[in-house]
């Protein structure tokens, strides 16, 4: 199963799907699926499918060996006459973000970071919006460890990966349940610790935009000739 890593050397595409109902995302996760299925596309490392829980969509994590594969798969003609105009009709919105990963970070009691369907994660996928000039500043403040974090109730972990375009950057996490998600994110500013407090304030000037989703991991795939360590 898939594994993020800030030092694998992957690239990391989010592809993020927007439906407008329920019945259209499940079209939507089972045509992803076969895709992912029967995929061996050259630089392809991994794919994770994430069904959205609070509004209907879908999203790809998926790892590259490069940009210049991605490119690859996506100059194709049969992606570009085939595959794209079935995902228009199946969406209401897609947006692709080419991604790298530049810092984990995850409770005491895990090795690593597994994205997969046998695991029970809550996951949480917020992309941040920034000025190009202050994205430097930004991944520098949430790649920063915080201790505080590996205490509260629920929490896994959360991978910061930082846009390839320059004006965003992405947070991954995974928590034990929406309860203990719900419960941290609205924790009144006054009970975290002040270093939380100033990391925040500093980034929410920051930001120019903020959207998020909660998902369910529903199907991985790995290529099967891809290192362990490098999935």
């Amino acid at each position: 199963m898939p594994f993020i890593t800030p030092d694998n050397g992957s690239l990391t595409v989010f592809n993020l799907f927007d439906t407008a109902t329920r019945e259209g995302q499940k079209t939507l996760l089972d045509t992803m699926q076969k895709i992912i299925e029967g995929a061996n596309y050259p630089g392809w490392r991994s794919s994770t499918l994430h069904g959205g829980l609070d509004q209907p969509c879908a999203a790809n994590y998926i790892q590259w060996r490069s940009v210049d594969d991605l490119q690859e798969r996506y100059e194709g003609e049969s992606f570009k006459h085939n595959t794209v105009p079935h995902f228009t009709d199946l969406t209401t919105s897609v947006h692709l973000l080419k991604t790298e990963v530049v810092a984990t970070h995850l409770h005491p009691a895990l090795e690593h970071i597994e994205i997969s369907p046998d695991r029970d994660d809550f996951t949480v996928i917020v992309i941040m919006g920034v000025e190009p000039a202050h994205q430097a500043r930004l991944v520098e403040l949430f790649a920063e460890p915080d201790a505080w974090m590996q205490g509260v109730p629920g929490y896994r972990s959360h991978s910061i990966l930082r846009g390839i375009d320059g004006d965003f950057v992405v947070n991954y996490a995974q928590w034990d349940s929406r309860e203990t998600y719900e419960a941290f994110h609205t924790l009144p500013e006054e009970q975290r610790p002040a270093h939380t407090r100033s990391m925040r304030a500093e980034a929410g000037q920051l930001l120019t935009s903020r959207s998020s989703n909660t998902y369910e991991v529903v199907y991985a795939r790995s290529a099967v000739d891809t290192p362990a360590g490098d999935r």
